[in-house]
């Protein structure tokens, strides 16, 4: 009887054994991808409407007129570039604007009509906007 329960205790269980074969690797831990972060579009009849992914070079969240827009400068990543020179404009106006400003070096996208801004620069007037959390 005893030989019995001696002979169930091979190496075939995942256990090491005493001949120092660690058995079967672990299997991986496989976790739901994230969902992608996608570029905001345009709505298709649009004709002043660009689109614009990037990361975030300079934030002001205090606008000086006091209407709660956020202005975002994004170094383009995807999409438009619309203000020059590599990057875009976002000005996201309050009903539009997040909760939590995005931080420096965050990815953020947007999309809406361009308009000159008070310093003659172009800008996305964003209808859509999302940070990349």
């Amino acid at each position: 009887m005893a030989l019995a329960l001696l002979a169930g205790c091979g190496g075939d269980g995942g256990l090491p054994t005493l001949s120092g074969d660690p058995g079967p690797a672990p299997s991986p831990v496989t976790r739901d991808p994230s969902p992608k972060f996608r570029i905001a579009r345009c709505p298709k009849a649009a004709t002043n409407c660009a689109a614009s992914m990037g990361r975030v070079i300079y934030i002001e969240s205090v606008d000086p007129d006091g209407d709660g827009d956020l202005h975002v400068v994004a170094v383009v990543t995807k999409g438009d570039i619309v203000t020059g020179a590599g990057l875009t404009v976002f000005d996201v106006e309050k009903n539009v604007r997040p909760r939590k400003d995005p931080p420096l070096g965050a990815t953020v996208t947007g999309a809406g009509p361009v308009y000159t801004g008070s310093h003659g620069q172009k800008q996305i007037q964003v209808t859509k906007f999302r940070v990349k959390r």
